[in-house]
């Protein structure tokens, strides 16, 4: 069984009571997000509404949960969503104080592991329940990193029939074991194989793979995961046991290799230069066994590998859209990017935004104007192998790092960058922020404009603006106003009343998304300079926008998804 591949834990909290203790655990697991109850829980890295469907969220996703509440409302919450064991993320619940911590969930991913980890570093004790580990002091059916487990059904067979009495023999080598409560004999008519090789499957034997194994690709790419397959069958290895595929760093953007890394369930690493593979392999792997099947190697090492120690992998430049500023409306995949993120390049403004950050996570904060320098050197860190993002407000298409990304990948010759993983998330944007809280503005076809002169000549945006002033799109005004163009909202307001009538709904929206925020909405004719800054996102209406009473006797508006038809 590969096992699960898990994200960083989740340490939900329920009251600021439980804040003191979520720290402290986190300090176990540097790694770890806190989750607090929206409303009742501030100074966290990500809100929620409803705890029940929060926690079956993360269950689904594969998220270790850490629940500092009742053992009680999480197995309710959670006794719904319940699958397969052997597809279970670990979930724990924890004492508020900290004075206690109880495995619930997810034996076979380390939860009890887990559970010691956590109780060692609160200095408390772990509720371990589990009857294999109570009796023998460790977890056949869990074996460490870098060994896997050959069949979890088998596994439950002998671990009970060691619990009924019989004895157990080992053949290779398993370390972990050492200090477990096993019952030994050279004469034990149960045996457990820990090794590489591919076994028969036997009633009274049980294989631990040591995942020692990689196999080093050649150039030639065609059904690749066939070909591997195929290679670790007559090599006589275990497919369970191989660690990750390793080829030259110039196949890195080949999808095949992607593809077959993904279907294998390996990493997929990459040696530099011409000659990397052989060079990478001599130098590093000297003791290890190597067997050429067609273009492959297939190459056994003495000892687990670990995949982070060889070669590089393919870096990943992620650009994303921080939204207006408010936590709930970051999307989940920007969360996620950011979460796993060594480096965080962007505006310092911006950065902060995104925060908070772990202690081992570098950022970079730059100017507002230095956009491509910023680009630039978000690729340099990236073609070493880093998990790099760059961070935008709103949307990073929109008038942002996006746009300036793919320019500085388009202009450069350096092969590494344009190897680099690159993807671009969508957040939500200020314009789309500030309709929202106005009703509707947006609800048919409008554009969006930028104001700034910095990169376009003022003329290109006067011809713009009456074209789009003309066809009767709502306008949406992005950097309408600051103190070096201060003349140009008023010229913009100009051309728009050419053919707008006074009484059109405009909505002012300021900070949308940020503390402090303010919502407005005046007519056309009332509309001054004086009533916008840099930070206000401007939407002007077209001639069907309308506006009605709420009830908190502020105003709706929304643009209806008709249009009349022209006079014939």
């Amino acid at each position: 069984m590969a096992g699960l591949n898990l994200s960083a834990p989740a340490i939900v909290v329920l009251g600021p009571g439980s804040l003191a203790t979520a720290r402290r655990v986190q300090a176990c697991y540097p790694h770890a997000s806190i989750h607090g109850l929206q409303g009742r829980v501030d100074d966290v890295d990500q809100s929620f509404e409803s705890f029940g469907e929060h926690l079956r969220a993360l269950y689904r996703q594969g998220t270790p949960i850490l629940a500092l509440c009742a053992a009680g409302i999480v197995i309710r919450s959670l006794a719904g969503v319940l699958g397969e064991k052997e597809a279970e993320p670990p979930v724990l619940a924890l004492a508020e104080d900290g004075s206690a911590v109880v495995p619930l969930l997810g034996g076979l991913s380390g939860v009890n592991r887990m559970a010691r980890e956590l109780a060692a570093h609160l200095q408390v004790q772990a509720a371990i329940t589990t009857s294999g580990e109570l009796r023998f002091g460790t977890c056949l059916l869990n074996p460490p990193a870098g060994y896997v487990l050959a069949d979890l059904e088998q596994g439950k067979r002998f671990v009970s029939d060691l619990l009924a009495g019989e004895r157990l023999r080992i053949e290779g080598q398993a370390p972990w074991l050492d200090a477990a409560q096993l019952p030994y004999s050279e004469q034990g008519q149960r045996t457990l194989h820990v090794g590489w090789q591919a076994r028969p499957s036997s009633r009274d034997e049980l294989s631990i793979h040591s995942r020692c194994v990689l196999v080093a690709i050649g150039a030639d790419t065609v059904d690749l995961t066939g070909q591997v397959r195929n290679a670790l069958h007559l090599a006589g290895v275990a497919e369970p046991a191989l660690a990750c595929l390793l080829a030259a760093d110039a196949q890195m953007a080949d999808p095949a290799l992607h593809a077959a890394a993904d279907a294998l369930q390996v990493p997929l690493r990459f040696a530099a230069g011409a000659d990397g593979l052989e060079r990478w392999l001599a130098s590093t792997l000297p003791e290890a066994t190597r067997q050429r099947i067609g273009a492959l190697q297939v190459v056994v090492a003495p000892a687990p590998l670990s995949p982070e120690r060889i070669g590089t992998r393919r870096g990943r430049l992620s650009v994303v859209g921080l939204g207006p500023g408010a936590a709930q409306l970051m999307v989940p995949a920007v969360k996620q990017a950011l979460a796993v993120a060594q480096d965080v390049l962007g505006y310092e403004t911006y950065v902060r935004m995104a925060g908070p950050f772990r202690d081992d996570q570098r950022l970079h904060c730059t100017d507002n104007r230095e956009e491509l320098q910023r680009a630039g050197h978000a690729f340099e860190l990236a073609a070493q192998g880093r998990s790099v993002v760059v961070v935008s407000s709103g949307d990073p298409g929109v008038f942002a790092m996006a746009a300036a990304v793919l320019e500085a990948l388009h202009a450069s010759n350096e092969p590494s960058w344009h190897r680099v993983e690159l993807e671009i998330l969508p957040g939500v944007s200020a314009s789309l922020a500030t309709a929202a809280w106005a009703g509707a503005p947006l609800g048919h076809d409008f554009c969006v404009m930028s104001l700034s002169d910095n990169l376009k000549p003022w003329s290109i945006i006067e011809t713009r603006l009456d074209l789009a002033a003309r066809a009767d799109l709502v306008l949406a005004f992005y950097n309408p106003i600051s103190k070096s163009r201060p003349h140009q909202l008023g010229r913009a307001l100009e051309v728009v009343r050419r053919h707008r009538a006074c009484e059109t709904p405009v909505v002012l929206g300021r900070d949308v998304g940020r503390p402090g925020a303010t919502l407005k909405v005046v007519s056309l004719g009332q509309l001054t300079p004086e009533m916008v800054d840099m930070r206000t996102m401007v939407l002007v209406g077209s001639s069907t926008t309308c506006t009605f009473p709420r009830a908190d006797g502020s105003q709706w508006v929304y643009t209806p998804r008709w249009y009349p038809a022209p006079p014939e």
